[in-house]
């Protein structure tokens, strides 16, 4: 099921206001009526985006990621934010990993006007955005094809990651927890998130400020793995987090680029 414009308001609403909503706020807000928005909030709890409560909604506890349809369109322009902050991060003529997820996706978008990059990637809309350069030599790693994430994952695309050695290293995650921990929603998920970190000269995380304090369960890296983190803000505890792991942040773009 493909989300509507008013639920993707009502998540990024949801987690801009520190996980918890009333469905009197929300009515307010988007100035329609309860019956619309229990709608909207059953369907979403349906879903597992959110969870009911008396009186409103909570950010679930996630074992499972959204659809990858439903991810592009979540929080876009904070991932196109941070697309161009990665993309002027690589020369041209660099060789380069760029992991699974809507945010690598969007990397890739930006990357397609560069030259001469070597590009090894399990993200099949990343592969398909880069090979439409004829300049740009793309290698897509085989295994299994995950429907809803577009992606391919398995012991096969883990290995075939480890016969590379590259300069940069893009990884996406699903959340970052009040410690610093880096998550993800499957082990398979996270032995690709650690062969591209062991196989990379310098590493990159990406990753938009809704993914502080969301949850996933698998524990794949900590910040202080990481040599730069590209987002667009940052909270005061995340920066505190990133200072004592010794993670450089960069939100803005320099004034030359």
């Amino acid at each position: 099921m493909k989300l509507s414009d008013r639920q993707i308001q009502i998540i990024d609403l949801l987690s801009s206001r520190g996980g918890t909503l009333s469905s009197s706020e929300l009515t307010e807000n988007f100035d329609v009526s309860v019956q619309t928005i229990r709608k909207d909030l059953n369907e979403l709890s349906d879903l597992g985006v959110v969870r009911r409560v008396h009186g409103g909604i909570t950010l679930p506890t996630q074992s499972r990621n959204l659809s990858f349809t439903n991810r592009q369109v979540i929080n876009f322009e904070e991932k196109k934010h941070i697309a161009k902050l990665t993309a002027a991060q690589i020369p041209n003529g660099s060789s380069l990993f760029l992991g699974i997820g809507t945010t690598p996706g969007q990397i890739a978008e930006h990357l397609a006007y560069h030259t001469g990059l070597k590009v090894i990637t399990n993200n099949l809309n990343a592969a398909l955005t880069l090979c439409s350069n004829p300049n740009i030599e793309t290698y897509m790693v085989g295994g299994r094809v995950r429907h809803t994430d577009e992606d391919v994952v398995g012991e096969e695309a883990t290995s075939q990651l480890r016969n590379f050695q590259v300069n940069y290293g893009i990884c996406g995650v699903a959340g970052i927890s009040e410690s610093g921990d880096l998550l993800n929603f499957s082990t398979e998920e996270s032995y690709l998130f650690k062969a591209i970190l062991e196989n990379c000269e310098k590493s990159l995380l990406v990753a938009d400020h809704h993914k502080f304090m969301r949850s996933a369960p698998v524990k794949s890296g900590h910040l202080s793995d990481f040599d730069l983190f590209l987002t667009d803000s940052v909270s005061p505890q995340l920066n505190a987090l990133c200072d004592e792991a010794e993670l450089p942040i960069v939100t803005q773009l320099e004034e030359n680029n």
